[in-house]
């Protein structure tokens, strides 16, 4: 039961519920490749680039060419959340609660998609070989460490969005369904900044303003969620393939009495999800100083 359910008890005949400023609907999915999952850990094939042979001779033997195989392996977790409504709580309330809990558990849900999708951005990703062995693969690790953009003492520039964007270039990553995730502080910089050209300044207004949200290819979200070391905030720049999600069992809340607990209704909201980082390729760390 929560502990302070008392201080929303009636005075004068209270007949709806205030919930508190926070992040509601999810700003990552549909950002990300998704799949079903029903074990305990899933995987991601991947296939590598292959290169046409020049043929040399009539009636020569057909060239066979193999196909680099490799995968990225998906862990899941669970998560939950519960609460109790005592009946003798609806009384005082005039109303019962367990509506808005279950929509406030789903708002949990939506955070915590986001949460497991950030942490994929920059945590180490599973390879497994042919013989099932597994290896720890960090994003520093792809070519030496250059799809990171260290912060260099400032704030978010165009001149480290075109160089994200120059990094996914260079390794022909497509064009399509790339985004970008910044912090209020990233956004900020950006109208601040003195390199900015009168096209891109009167983007970024729109773009701080909601009125567009995609600027040099890249779909802007906005978030507070993105790791933080000091005054370093990490942003990140990505192609919708590189980062998967599986989900074992999608958003479900549960209402229902509790008899052993006095028949308190009980509100039950439960996820299983994990996320991977399936391509370093696709994936762009940008610091930037807050």
């Amino acid at each position: 039961m929560s502990q302070t359910i008392n201080v929303a008890f009636v005075q004068q005949f209270e007949d709806n519920v205030h919930t508190l400023a926070q992040q509601m609907a999810s700003k990552f999915r549909g950002t990300v490749r998704e799949k079903s999952v029903t074990a305990k850990y899933d995987h991601f094939e991947r296939i590598g680039a292959v290169e046409m042979v020049k043929r040399t001779t009539r009636h020569g033997n057909t060239p066979l060419i193999d196909t680099p195989h490799s995968r990225r392996r998906l862990l899941l977790d669970d998560f939950e959340v519960a609460d109790l409504v005592d009946k003798q709580d609806e009384i005082r309330l005039l109303i019962s609660p367990a509506s808005e809990y279950a929509q406030n558990f789903a708002r949990a849900l939506n955070r915590r998609f986001d949460d497991s999708v950030i942490a994929a951005f920059n945590a180490d990703s599973v390879a497994v070989d042919e013989s099932d062995a597994t290896s720890a693969i960090t994003l520093a690790s792809f070519l030496s460490a250059a799809h990171i953009i260290v912060h260099g003492s400032v704030g978010l520039t165009v001149a480290k969005l075109r160089s994200a964007k120059k990094l996914l270039d260079n390794q022909d990553v497509e064009g399509d369904d790339r985004y970008f995730a910044t912090s209020p502080d990233g956004i900020e910089d950006l109208l601040a900044t003195t390199e900015v050209t009168s096209s891109d300044y009167n983007t970024v207004k729109a773009l701080s303003r909601g009125e567009v949200d995609t600027f040099l290819g890249f779909k802007f979200i906005m978030t507070t969620r993105l790791p933080k070391a000091s005054t370093t905030r990490t942003c990140f720049a990505w192609q919708k393939a590189g980062i998967g999600v599986g989900i074992g069992k999608d958003m479900a809340t549960r209402i229902s009495e509790r008899d052993d607990k006095s028949y308190a209704t009980q509100v039950y909201s439960s996820m299983t999800l994990g996320a991977t980082r399936i391509e370093e390729a696709r994936v762009v760390a940008v610091e930037i100083t807050e």
